[in-house]
């Protein structure tokens, strides 16, 4: 797996079932059409979309993402820089942590917030993020997975659970609510 790979898997999940070709979702994501040929079938030998590539297996990629993102991609910060609001100093996070001073965000020129940097899962990742909210949103719970402390990663969970099961109710997969707590 590489870290593009989850992007484009949270990007499925946002796009609530409709079927994107690789050209849209390589545009969408600010990435080759063949970078994401390549990210899906790594996916695919890794069980987490379907033989055809079509569908997220979302139960496969809840569990990575809470039992596995934090060793596999861990989180690196940098200095204070200009970008858009991160990990907990972003929605859907944010709204349940009220003692965090710190201001983290990621690198983007055109960004209207100073914090510390996090480092994205893609360079094109900001961009991306501008032009989808459930994206951002989604991207923001992998960072708080990625470098959270247990009581932001319990937030986390829950707002995953959140996402995970609107995609399932829209792709009518079953889906079992306590895999993931």
């Amino acid at each position: 797996m590489k870290e593009q790979d989850l992007v484009i898997l949270l990007k499925k999940l946002t796009s609530k079932g409709r079927a994107l070709s690789l050209r849209k979702l390589a545009e969408e994501l600010g990435m080759s059409a063949s970078s994401v040929s390549e990210s899906l079938e790594r996916s695919k030998k890794a069980q987490l979309v379907d033989r055809n590539k079509k569908r997220v297996n979302t139960l496969a990629l809840q569990e990575f993402m809470i039992h596995g993102l934090a060793y596999v991609f861990p989180a690196e910060t940098g200095r204070v820089i200009r970008g858009i609001p991160a990990y907990v100093s972003a929605s859907p996070i944010k709204e349940h942590i009220t003692d965090s001073s710190e201001q983290f965000v990621w690198r983007y020129i055109k960004g209207n917030a100073r914090g510390q940097m996090i480092e994205p899962l893609y360079p094109s990742v900001p961009e991306a993020a501008l032009r989808d909210e459930e994206l951002y949103q989604l991207l923001v719970i992998a960072d708080t997975l990625r470098m959270g402390r247990s009581r932001e990663k319990k937030i986390a969970i829950a707002e995953l659970n959140k996402h995970i099961r609107n995609y399932v109710e829209i792709e009518g997969e079953y889906y079992e609510d306590s895999i993931c707590e």
